[in-house]
């Protein structure tokens, strides 16, 4: 496990992340994307498991769930449980939020 930092402070986090719009986010050598909902950061493969299309140009519902664009496969953002559509579920990331940022936990 290997721990990554963005931000400095709560509020420069708030500032990076608008509320319902996917982040890419390069970490190491992986791309995932981020997404708040109020005070919750969600981290998240960016790649769809079904067909490898970007969820980065994916929708957010009102149900935390990310849309693929290509096939509207949803996924839970809390778990990434697929919720829609016949494939595997999503990679997600943990993602802390504390005084000295966020705190993004990748395998």
């Amino acid at each position: 496990m290997r721990d990554f930092y963005l931000g400095g402070s709560i509020s420069e986090v708030f500032e990076m992340l608008p509320e319902y719009r996917v982040k890419k986010v390069k970490l190491g050598t992986r791309e995932i994307g981020l997404v708040r909902i109020g005070e919750r950061i969600y981290g998240f493969s960016s790649f769809c498991p079904h067909r490898g299309a970007s969820l980065i140009q994916g929708s957010i519902n009102s149900q935390g769930e990310i849309i693929c664009p290509l096939h509207q496969y949803r996924f839970e953002l809390k778990t990434g449980q697929a919720k829609a559509g016949d494939c595997a579920d999503l990679q997600t990331y943990p993602c802390e939020l504390s005084e000295i940022g966020l705190i993004i936990t990748l395998p």
